[in-house]
């Protein structure tokens, strides 16, 4: 991967990743130590991985911490809170990546509870700790952002409708967060190349993503996206709160 933020420019501070332990997360909270920030890498269930990175990461000259928690059980987000209190203090940065909802064997409404509610319960949770001046960064997909006004597959539909519930769900709590001088930016991008999201709509549709990715011209990979969503971290936030990746000519705008 490439330098994408500035090496030094996040010195002293700290940023957690939820989802951090592999793809779109791992890249992400990379980028993010690269340019100096001590990290928190959360997994829920990779936890040899989670190592592997931290260890990789320390060699960067940054701390890193590892903290495994399940998103939809409050319980363990708080303790995860907690011990980033006491190792660091506080948080600069918090990058909402974690989500999901297309896994099998979980219960009907589980899209809605990790890409609603954990959401909104990870943030309300960091609040404490998160410093006057700090970004909190919520990743999404096109096909989530514009679902209102887009149709997506009806594979992916009820992750979309999920994930834009907790984009509004968070998007509600703007003001709160300009008063406390806390940033907020949603980082959306269409489908990404080798994602566990895009292989399972493979999967489901064989020719999902060729397909796209025809109609969009190029679809972003896993690093490119993960760089931008680093970027929506620390540079100026739009004035809709929104920043877009790549092509959106395909989605209707509200």
């Amino acid at each position: 991967m490439s330098q994408t933020l500035e090496p030094g420019s996040l010195s002293g501070k700290t940023a957690l990743v939820t989802g951090s332990s592999r793809g779109i997360g791992a890249d992400t909270v990379r980028y993010l130590a690269e340019a100096g920030a001590n990290v928190v890498i959360n997994f829920r269930n990779k936890a040899p991985r989670a190592e592997k990175l931290a260890t990789e990461l320390r060699s960067l000259g940054v701390e890193a911490l590892v903290v495994g928690a399940d998103l939809t059980d409050p319980e363990s987000v708080q303790a995860m809170i907690d011990e980033i209190a006491r190792t660091f203090g506080s948080l600069d940065i918090l990058v909402l990546n974690a989500s999901g909802g297309m896994e099998s064997g979980m219960a009907a409404d589980y899209a809605l509870q990790l890409n609603r509610d954990a959401q909104v319960n990870v943030l309300e949770s960091a609040l404490p700790i998160l410093d006057e001046g700090a970004r909190v960064v919520f990743v999404t997909s096109h096909q989530a952002h514009f679902i209102r006004t887009t149709p997506t597959m009806p594979e992916y539909e009820p992750v979309a409708l999920s994930k834009r519930a907790g984009e509004d769900a968070l998007r509600e709590r703007i003001s709160d967060l300009d008063a406390r001088g806390i940033g907020f930016v949603v980082v959306s991008g269409d489908m990404i190349e080798g994602t566990i999201t895009a292989t399972l709509l493979e999967r489901a549709n064989p020719g999902a993503i060729s397909s796209r990715r025809e109609s969009a011209g190029r679809l972003y990979n896993v690093s490119e996206f993960a760089a931008e969503v680093a970027r929506g971290a620390v540079e100026p936030i739009p004035a809709d709160n929104t920043r877009l990746v790549g092509d959106i000519s395909s989605f209707a705008q509200e």
